[in-house]
């Protein structure tokens, strides 16, 4: 008769706790939507340098009492151009929006505003992607909804585009307006 090692459980237990793992992924509610650990926090620390002639925000302005978005771009983000028109269409709706040019070359980030236009109340820079850190930035572009103590209502990672706006951003911002 046979005998049986518990060591030949092992890959069945692994295999088994594989599938449990890519069952549970499919049937999230978003399965390609980025988790963020900080979404129901308060903002981390804002920590920018001024950008050209561009008002600065800071702390404070996250917890005015108005519901906001922060948006992280770069001039050589591709993606970032194509969410461009987008924000611009929010920012006319009496949205502010809050800029932050990650890791980026001062000129080229002026440039790309003036070429496409500006849609944020405030700009700062983070050169060194230090703030970004912070706040959980996976890459650029991404748009976090504000609420009115400066809490983080929703964490959104890509372009921000017209699909994104009505089924994910008008929601968050209704949310966090408590409506």
């Amino acid at each position: 008769m046979a005998r049986f090692s518990p060591l030949m459980a092992v890959p069945i237990v692994v295999f088994a706790s594989f599938v449990g793992l890519a069952i549970t992924g499919m049937y999230r509610e978003d399965p390609e939507g980025l988790p963020s650990a900080r979404e129901g926090q308060l903002a981390p620390p804002v920590v920018l340098t001024e950008f050209i002639d561009k008002p600065l925000f800071d702390d404070a302005t996250l917890r005015d009492g108005e519901v906001k978005l922060v948006n992280y771009w770069a001039s050589w983000c591709a993606p970032c151009r194509v969410e461009h028109p987008n924000l611009e269409a929010l920012s006319h709706e009496e949205l502010k929006i809050y800029g932050v040019n990650y890791k980026d070359q001062q000129d080229n980030a002026a440039s790309f505003l003036t070429e496409l236009g500006d849609p944020y109340t405030a700009i700062g820079r983070d050169e060194k992607g230090r703030m970004a850190l912070d706040w959980g930035v996976y890459g650029v572009p991404e748009t976090y909804v504000i609420d009115g103590e400066g809490r983080i209502v929703l964490r959104f990672a890509g372009p921000v585009t017209q699909r994104v706006i009505e089924g994910t951003l008008r929601p968050a911002i209704e949310k966090a307006r408590g409506n």
